[in-house]
């Protein structure tokens, strides 16, 4: 860290978060909104705090040791160089701030769709008393359910928590089956995700995107679900095989899906899923919060204080996982 440390943001703080960063960095910190104007601080800046960079951010900021990404796949990354083992960049994400927010869109999703509100909704509209409908719509319960979430990170954890909560039995799947985590009641390592999906009456995909997870809910993983499951994807959409999973809803292989991620975003207007009464369909919108701009603050504050002291920083992306 050299001395005269300069930090420049393209995230929106706002006057009095920027003040908390200024002091726990010691040193400059600047938001620039503007991107002609984020660029021209780079090339001084050792900390960077943005969600787009460009691709040749690496020859305008020669002097960059830190990005502290203001979300948390960063995927997104990936054309800049910056992900790769020798980048010569820390890179720390926002992971775990959308915790609580993405769990209750989870949750409000699935309740939704079991309580067949979209067709009710979609009959208010239209004046009809929903008496005589209600009987061919869905009416489930989630208490005695089975939940299964593919990536029990910060924010699988929390989804499994609030499992818990709702009455429901909990399967998780990560790298490496863990043991002693009161929120999971089973957990699978990826050699048996489709015996988790058998087992599951709701999906839930919170993994990062990876080489390892791109498409890693194909056709054969779709098969293996219940016909009665529901698909939640608050990952990224290319987990997904999304062509698969449009035939999967087409053909009832599963019941419906809540999707606030797709393969192309923003989704073309001729997708199919846009109509499809089995989808409940959102702009990648599971994360906002009013509360965003607060945890991100408080985690960059925690970690410009680790920086200057020389300490570990929370959040670290390791390249060898690819998260």
């Amino acid at each position: 860290m050299t001395e005269g440390l300069k930090v420049v943001s393209m995230f929106p703080f706002t006057a009095e978060s920027l003040e908390e960063l200024r002091e726990a960095a010691q040193a400059e910190v600047l938001v620039r909104s503007n991107n002609a104007e984020f660029l021209a601080q780079v090339p001084e800046a050792e900390v960077l705090c943005a969600f787009r960079l460009p691709e040749n951010i690496r020859e305008l900021a020669p002097h960059l040791r830190w990005l502290q990404y203001p979300g948390a796949g960063v995927d997104a990354l990936g054309p800049t160089g910056l992900l790769e083992p020798d980048s010569g960049v820390i890179i720390t994400t926002a992971s775990g701030i959308h915790a609580t927010t993405i769990s209750e869109y989870v949750f409000g999703s699935m309740l939704m769709f079991n309580r067949s509100w979209p067709e009710l909704v979609r009959l208010q509209d239209r004046r009809i008393w929903g008496s005589t409908s209600w009987f061919n719509l869905r009416k489930l319960e989630l208490a005695g359910q089975t939940l299964g979430i593919v990536g029990v990170g910060s924010i699988g954890r929390h989804i499994a928590r609030l499992g818990h909560a709702f009455g429901m039995r909990v399967l998780g799947m990560k790298r490496s089956a863990s043991k002693g985590d009161e929120d999971i009641d089973q957990y699978y390592t990826p050699a048996y995700l489709h015996e988790l999906l058998g087992l599951s009456d709701y999906v839930v995909l919170a993994t990062p995107l990876t080489p390892e997870t791109e498409k890693m809910i194909g056709e054969a993983e779709l098969r293996a679900m219940r016909k009665g499951a529901y698909l939640v994807n608050i990952a990224r959409g290319r987990v997904v095989d999304e062509q698969a999973l449009i035939r999967a809803l087409r053909e009832g292989w599963i019941a419906g899906a809540g999707l606030d991620v797709t393969e192309e975003e923003p989704l073309p207007a001729d997708s199919p899923l846009y109509t499809m009464p089995n989808v409940i369909l959102t702009p990648h919108i599971s994360g906002e919060t009013v509360y965003y701009d607060e945890r991100l603050v408080a985690l960059f504050v925690d970690n410009l204080r680790r920086y200057r002291a020389g300490q570990p920083l929370r959040n670290l992306y390791e390249a060898r996982r690819g998260y």
